[in-house]
């Protein structure tokens, strides 16, 4: 399956790259596509293990299942005042 991923702030000007898509095994969870995104780019290892993410527009966990054709967005922490 195919995952399109969105990388925001922070995480995109770390990671080098805004998008990309990731082509998964059937029945991975989002902990599969963090850990996927973490092997796969560069300087990969300075995104949290356990990021803030979207799937599809709403928070979920990482224990959430994925399907193809889903956007998965990397929320990097906020501070507000």
């Amino acid at each position: 399956m195919r995952v399109h991923c969105r990388l925001f702030a922070r995480y995109a000007e770390v990671l080098g790259t805004e998008e990309l898509a990731l082509d998964l095994p059937e029945r991975s969870r989002v902990a599969d596509a963090i850990a996927r995104v973490r092997a796969a780019l560069p300087n990969g290892h300075l995104l949290p293990e356990h990021p803030l993410v979207a799937l599809n527009r709403a928070h979920v966990l990482p224990s959430r299942p994925l399907r193809d054709g889903d956007e998965l967005a990397f929320l990097p922490p906020l501070a507000g005042g």
